[in-house]
C-alpha cells in the first residue's frame, strides 16, 4: 500500500493577504514622502524664482508675446 503524503504547495490566502498589506503600507509611505518632496521642491522653486526676478521677467516676457500677436497689453495687471 501507497502512503500519499501532502506536499505543501503555495501560499495560504492569509499569507497572500500579509504580504499586499505589507506592500500597501509601504507604497503608503512612498507615496507621502513624495508628495512632501515634491511640495518642498516647489516651495523652495517659487523662492529662488522670487530671489532671482525671473517672475517679473517671464510676466514681462509673457506681455510682450501678447501684443506682438495682437492681444492687449496689461494682462497680468492686478485689479484694484
Amino acid at each position: 500500500m501507497r502512503r500519499y503524503t501532502k506536499t505543501k504547495k503555495g501560499f495560504t490566502l492569509v499569507e497572500m493577504v500579509l504580504v499586499i498589506a505589507i506592500i500597501l503600507i509601504l507604497a503608503s509611505v512612498v507615496a507621502i514622502s513624495v508628495s512632501d518632496i515634491l511640495k518642498n521642491s516647489k516651495a523652495a522653486a517659487t523662492s529662488v524664482d522670487v530671489a532671482t526676478g525671473t517672475m517679473k521677467d517671464g510676466i514681462a516676457e509673457q506681455e510682450d508675446l501678447l501684443k506682438s500677436q495682437g492681444f492687449g497689453g496689461g494682462v497680468y495687471k492686478t485689479v484694484t
